[in-house]
């Protein structure tokens, strides 16, 4: 592709549509000039490319291999895990024809409540981005291009689509945006998403400091950056800022806004020119056919398996861990039969296959026992999808009451007890001195049944540890108080994020970050320094091939780390050099802004503030009820995975219209929800129907699309 040539013959209104998304997933193409169509689809974790090529719903998509989360993944703290599934995800991406993969997310996890810590790796800037770079890496490596995600900030979802992130520089440099700038630097993803909230007062969308400054001038990122799915706010700011693509397009008054500046000179031609060269060259790296190589879905799914074994993490263990071959076992808990294998809202992936822990168990012959009869009682409990979702942040740090009540009456048996948990996040364990034996399995994808059923009889070897501290309780985490309440985050505790805090000022958590036990014993030498490089040895020291994690903490961070897989007796000598620091002093100063008032309703107003007011009421209602249909539509359902996805899809779409803006339902919404919608929608939210009736009757006009013409 001759992009100059090409960018030479390009009509203005030809490149205000490259520069915008078409039918929710595609850039446009220019059918006069041969510039093709660009096919994107969301990740990070396993590949959910949508039927029919347009935005249907969660529970709509294509057979593909759900791996573990994030959440998982990182506490495998082994990259190549993340490779390995980068490869994967790349193959079945170009069996079905799609270019760039919306993923990794690697934004830090702050507050355990983030209702989408799941699909984020850690509370670590450089184990995020080591991961972060190596699924870069897997993916790209294969021909498929990465969106790196979400920039910046974006650490809350309640008010993720309006929010305002206040922190200092100094904040954001040495904690935030670290991740970023390792997967940038390290691994040159192909695209970087900016995420919906401010940053100070400025939409990350056009925030030129972030997209300019930051990410292009100091960090020297040369490829395209996309908003998230309706983040665009000021389409002619942000082409100034930086901003490239808007996804996922097709709103009119974006298109609109873009020929009007260029016709007023508000807009120079040069920031439309980068633009929708950066678009080009995206294509142009990128854009194959489908290849229709068949997907090994049988290999994929042995290394769902394999990556859950390695990241899962043996918490606590008194010796009831692993259990005897032909013990007697009482099973217990829901999320046996229902095992939660992978986060709700859009990476929520339609499994080619699926293996629960019921299905495992049922495999190997072995039935539950009465609660008097049994050797062990294994309780499968954790976070289920009515309380852990993409869209909204959890409300506590709690289990679910019935399983508290059914752990604590199991406990009362004298038996040993061992919790399986899943879930994306911390939670209070307030059974924790109770049980003999805790194993977490995160979120570990839809082999993950196989996986339990190996590491507790012994199989495999947890080899697991913490990317994240487990507190006590909610309320020893820095943010607990202030976190998800208002559109104002204030980042108040500065870098003094997870170990960092609870490190320095000696605050007790029910596990550390790093923490993770094993069936065998390891003993490590003091980390030796030798020029910039710093050795330990590790030593198996116990009867069972396992494997142990080497983290080197300087000044009290992590500053490098790699897993070793030792045999009884073996020993291996670890080589760390850290990454240089810059040695930039950055500003520790924050403005703290003030709350909106939440009336009158406008733009960017929470779309559940609209019931302050009787037509507000109305409106909201009307536009809930879509989630409520689909909700009854999921319960006529027989049992199976078609209605689990159907309503976890409701759930997760009354989550997003709640915390959406007008603004932002609209940009994403496009055709179906113009902005002069939303704009009549906000005046009969303030009861001016005149204004409001004017608004829906004057329609946005635009010329065609090229694909239309």
């Amino acid at each position: 592709m001759d992009i100059e040539k090409l960018m030479s013959r390009l009509t203005v209104e030809e490149k205000a549509a490259l520069v915008s998304g078409t039918d929710f997933m595609y850039t446009n193409p220019i059918p006069r000039l041969g510039v093709p169509s660009l096919c994107m689809s969301d990740g990070p974790h396993g590949l959910r490319k949508q039927l029919e090529g347009g935005d249907n719903g969660v529970s709509r998509s294509e057979p593909a291999t759900a791996f573990p989360t994030a959440a998982a993944l990182a506490s495998g703290w082994n990259p190549d895990n993340a490779r390995k599934m980068g490869e994967a995800i790349a193959e079945e991406c170009r069996h079905y024809g799609v270019h760039v993969l919306l993923g990794p997310g690697v934004n830090i996890k702050r507050n355990p409540l983030c209702g989408r810590n799941f699909e984020y790796f850690s509370e670590d800037p450089l184990l995020a981005g080591v991961m972060g770079a190596a699924e870069v890496e897997g993916l790209q490596s294969r021909g498929v291009g990465a969106s790196l995600k979400h920039f910046a900030l974006n650490n809350s979802e309640n008010y993720r689509f309006m929010g305002n992130s206040a922190a200092s520089e100094k904040t954001m440099r040495e904690l935030y945006l670290k991740p970023f700038e390792y997967v940038v630097k390290k691994a040159k993803p192909a695209t970087v998403m900016c995420a919906y909230n401010q940053i100070n007062g400025v939409f990350c969308s056009e925030n030129k400091w972030l997209l300019t400054e930051v990410l292009r001038k100091d960090w020297g990122f040369d490829g395209l950056v996309m908003t998230d799915w309706g983040a665009i706010k000021d389409r002619v700011a942000a082409l100034k800022a930086g901003l490239d693509l808007e996804m996922p397009g097709d709103a009119a008054i974006c298109r609109k806004w873009i020929l009007d500046g260029i016709q007023d000179g508000s807009l120079p031609m040069e920031d439309l020119d980068k633009a929708a060269r950066n678009v080009l060259r995206l294509a142009d790296a990128w854009v194959r056919p489908a290849d229709g190589t068949p997907i090994d879905f049988d290999a994929h799914h042995a290394l769902a398996a394999e990556l859950a074994e390695d990241c899962a993490v043996l918490m606590k263990n008194d010796g009831a861990l692993p259990l005897k071959s032909g013990a007697k076992l009482h099973i217990a808990g829901e999320l046996f039969e229902n095992m939660r294998y992978q986060g709700a809202g859009s990476s929520m992936i339609h499994p080619a296959l699926l293996t629960t822990a019921k299905d495992a168990f049922a495999a190997r012959g072995i039935a539950s026992v009465p609660v008097e009869d049994c050797d062990t009682i294994l309780v499968f409990a954790g976070l289920t999808d009515e309380y852990e979702s993409e869209g909204g942040d959890r409300e506590n740090m709690n289990l679910p009451g019935r399983q508290l009540r059914e752990i604590d009456a199991l406990c009362e048996s004298g038996k040993p007890v061992v919790v399986v948990l899943f879930g994306g996040s911390p939670v209070e364990l307030p059974f924790a001195d109770k049980v003999d034996a805790i194993l977490n399995m995160y979120l570990p994808g839809q082999n993950g049944g196989t996986a339990v059923a190996r590491l507790l009889f012994g199989e495999a070897n947890p080899s697991g540890r913490l990317a994240e501290t487990w507190p006590l309780r909610y309320e020893d985490v820095p943010s607990a108080a202030s976190f998800g309440k208002g559109i104002n985050e204030i980042y108040a505790e500065g870098t003094e994020v997870g170990y960092r805090y609870y490190n320095k000022h000696k605050i007790p958590v029910r596990y550390p970050f790093g923490h993770g036990l094993s069936y065998t014993t390891f003993e490590k030498t003091d980390w030796v320094k030798d020029g910039d490089a710093y050795t330990q040895t590790i030593t198996n020291t116990g009867g069972r091939f396992g494997a142990e994690v080497a983290m080197l903490f300087l000044d009290g961070e992590l500053a490098g780390f790699q897993k070793v897989r030792l045999q009884p007796g073996e020993s291996a000598t670890v080589t760390i050099t850290p990454e240089p620091k810059d040695g930039t002093e950055y500003s520790d100063e924050m403005t703290v802004p003030s709350e909106p008032p939440r009336f009158p309703i406008t733009l960017e107003s929470r779309f559940s503030d609209l019931t302050q007011s009787f037509m507000g009421r109305i409106l909201h209602a009307a536009v809930l009820s879509v989630a409520a249909k689909q909700e009854k539509e999921a319960a006529k359902l027989p049992d199976g995975p078609d209605r689990d996805n159907k309503r976890k899809g409701a759930l997760f779409l009354r989550r997003i219209l709640e915390s959406n803006s007008l603004r932002s339902m609209s940009m994403c919404a496009g055709k179906s929800f113009p902005y002069n919608f939303a704009l009549g929608f906000m005046e009969l939210a303030n009861g001016h129907m005149l204004r409001g009736a004017k608004a829906f009757l004057t329609p946005i006009k635009v010329p065609k699309l090229p694909k239309e013409e």
